[in-house]
């Protein structure tokens, strides 16, 4: 019987793996999960229908390092998935996966999307994409935003972005880090926030909103968010608001994140988990990604959707993302110096 605990806490969820009879079974494996169960179900549905693998899904969207460590060598969880590279960056400081052993996975996973000794792999593409504002932003100077034009004097009290020390904007001036250093970092947080339209707060989909209610021309969001609020009757206005932008395309590039996965060192049935890991970063699993989620799929032989079609091609930044992880630390350390959610 397939199992997914959406509502337990992180302890009691695992609590009840380890007191179940799920870890005698000869074909499961156990996943502690930052991403949402919905997201990931029907991959997983998939996979046991395809390969007999049973799946059991812990949600929780704090604590897991904690978790693993008091776990320790007793822990059920085989695989983490998480949405940041930065969380799985978490996991290998803490010494708590191993690497994934796979011709497979290697193959499907392009290196700039996974940890350089094989400790975690992306699955999922998302950009860190700009939204501009179709009645009060023409098309021609959207199509050329970069993410120094969001420091730009012009947009003074018109772009609006969610909480700075959020993971995805915690990555998203990792990448400023990496790739110009911390002093080029300061400059333009500094510039972001004096350009804010109002107190970060919200999440993604709710800075697109404050487009649609003229409180910002510009925001900051993931792109898989605008399949999901065009697909949402009650967010759709928003979306239909605003233009998506990639943002750099003269440039570095759009700054690409993960929805990622990692191997637990505890892992009691690791050669069903690399399975695992390796269906999910096949085509048909990359393909799904694609198809419900409006993710860009990170193996490259996977057919886009036709939604991710119709936004056209982009070019993506080649910043590695171990190397942004590794720039999280001092990112987060500026955040919370210059006060940015104030």
């Amino acid at each position: 019987m397939h199992t997914c605990i959406k509502t337990l806490t992180l302890a009691a969820a695992a609590a009840a793996l380890l007191a179940g009879p799920v870890l005698a079974q000869d074909k499961v494996v156990n996943i502690y999960s930052h991403r949402e169960p919905k997201l990931i179900q029907p991959m997983l549905d998939a996979l046991t229908k395809d390969t007999g693998i049973k799946t059991n899904v812990v949600f929780a969207d704090k604590g897991m390092v904690e978790r693993l460590k008091a776990e320790g060598a007793n822990s059920p969880a085989d695989l983490v998935l998480t949405v940041d590279a930065g969380r799985l960056n978490d996991l290998v400081e803490a010494d708590l996966v191993q690497p994934i052993t796979s011709v497979a996975v290697k193959a499907n996973v392009p290196a700039a999307y996974a940890h350089p000794n094989g400790l975690w792999y992306g699955m999922s593409l998302r950009g860190r994409a700009i939204y501009a504002s179709r009645e009060r932003v023409p098309e021609i100077v959207a199509k050329a935003l970069t993410y120094a034009d969001l420091t730009h004097p012009k947009w003074k009290g018109k772009v609006c972005t969610r909480a700075g020390d959020h993971e995805y904007n915690v990555a998203l001036l990792a990448s400023v880090i990496a790739e110009r250093g911390e002093a080029a970092g300061r400059q333009w947080l500094q510039g972001l926030k004096a350009n804010l339209g109002r107190k970060p707060q919200g999440g993604d989909r709710e800075q697109v909103q404050a487009i649609q209610t003229g409180q910002c021309d510009l925001a900051v969001a993931n792109t898989y968010y605008y399949y999901l609020m065009l697909n949402n009757p009650q967010q759709k206005p928003w979306a239909d608001s605003a233009r998506i932008v990639f943002p750099d395309q003269a440039g570095k590039g759009m700054m690409m994140n993960v929805s990622g996965i990692a191997l637990t060192k505890a892992s009691p049935n690791r050669d069903n988990a690399i399975k695992l890991v390796e269906y999910l970063s096949g085509d048909k699993a990359q393909q799904m990604y694609a198809e419900l989620n409006g993710e860009y799929p990170v193996n490259q032989r996977a057919e886009w959707s036709d939604f991710l079609k119709s936004l056209g091609t982009f070019k993506a930044s080649d910043t590695a993302l171990d190397r942004i992880a590794k720039a999280r630390k001092a990112a987060l350390q500026m955040i919370n110096e210059i006060d940015y959610n104030s």
